[in-house]
Formats: structure tokens, sequence, C-alpha cells
């Protein structure tokens, strides 16, 4: 039932030593700091291995591409999309408990344990984290690629409804080049209102801390 190798089972310093049956469902976002888009979060359960996992950050596009295929094929994985009106109405804190928890309900099952690539886990219980897991640990970095290229997808299908900003270069972070189709156009309805976006004065956001 174990799902992992003895090197990764030893960064899960939050198991209890006695804990010998079990899956690892990883989970990894992509989208909490650009000034548009949505944010997504990913669930991956491995059940066949699939070779070249990483840092969704340090592969090629084209290998991410490769890759969520795979994943798709070979794990159980579930992916929410928050859009960017529900994140200025409930904050990034809000939706990202939001949508662990929605993840923890659609992926849970006897003997499961979760681990969220970062250091908090946004008050959802059950869920254990640890820094860098997108480059340390399988089931992690397949959540980082299914969160990036499934996110990556849907900037550029909004590059194609307002290509005034070049979303599909970018994709809705806050470089030089978006910051000035900002101030030329203002805004379009996937810009996130509450973020500092160079030409608003930022809104103060609700969070759970």
């Amino acid at each position: 039932m174990v799902n992992i190798s003895k090197k990764v089972r030893n960064l899960l310093d939050f198991l209890p030593e006695e804990t010998e049956e079990f899956l690892l469902c990883g989970i990894d976002e992509a989208g909490r700091g650009p000034l548009a888009g949505p944010l997504v979060v990913a669930g991956v359960i491995l059940e066949r291995r699939v070779n070249g996992l990483a840092d969704s950050k340090r592969l090629t596009e084209a290998l991410r591409e490769k890759l969520y295929g795979r994943i798709l094929e070979r794990s159980r994985h579930h992916i929410v999309v928050i859009e960017a009106e529900r994140i200025d109405a409930e904050g990034l804190s809000r939706c990202m408990k939001w949508a662990l928890e929605e993840i923890v309900g659609a992926l849970r099952e006897a003997g499961t344990i979760f681990l969220f690539d970062g250091n908090t886990a946004f008050g959802v219980p059950g869920i254990g984290t640890l820094v860098g897991a997108d480059g340390k640990v399988p089931q992690v970095s397949a959540a980082s690629i299914l969160a990036k290229v499934t996110r990556d997808r849907i900037m550029c299908e909004a590059a194609r409804l307002y290509p005034e900003y070049g979303f599909e270069k970018h994709k809705g972070y806050g470089t030089a080049e978006h910051l000035e189709a900002i101030r030329r156009y203002g805004l379009c309805p996937i810009h996130r209102r509450s973020f500092r976006n160079g030409t608003e004065t930022e809104v103060e956001q609700p969070t759970l801390f």
C-alpha cells in the first residue's frame, strides 16, 4: 500500500514512527502570486511510476505537457480552479483553505496521508507540509505539474480573449510588460482587483490569520 521510497519516507517527519501502511497524496498550487487569472491547486496519488518528475518550474514547457498526460493516466488526482473574482471576494488564504479541503475530501480513503508543498496547510487538519516538496517528493512534483499546466492552458486561452495583455507570455504575473499593459488598457475581467497591479491601490484581503 505504501507508494513512496524509503528516502521520501524519511522526509515525512510529521508521520508517527509506527505508520507503515499508507498512500501518499501530494498537493501543490500554481498562481498564488499573479495579478491575473485563477489559483489552481492539484492533488495526486500516483498509482504507477512516472519517470522524469521534478519541480514544474524547472521543467521545459514541452516536458511538462508530456508529463501531464502521463500523470493523468497513472494517478488518482483532483484539480481545483478558483477564479480571480472569488479570490478578490474571499481572500487568498480562504481560497487556499477551501481548495485543500476539497482535495482532501475528493481523494481521502483509509490510510491516505496528505503532503502540501510549503510551510502551512492553511488550517486544514490532516495535511503535512514540507518546504521544497515539489522538488523532493514525486507525488508533489506531479501535483505541481498538473497545477501549472492546467493554469498555463487557462492563461493561453485568456490571451486569445484579451490579446493586448500578453498573458501567453507572463501568465498573469507582474512583469514590466504586464504592468505597462495594465497602465495602458486598464484591468480586464480576469485581473485580481485586490492585488497591487501598478495602477490601483491594494485592497486589504480577508485572511484566516
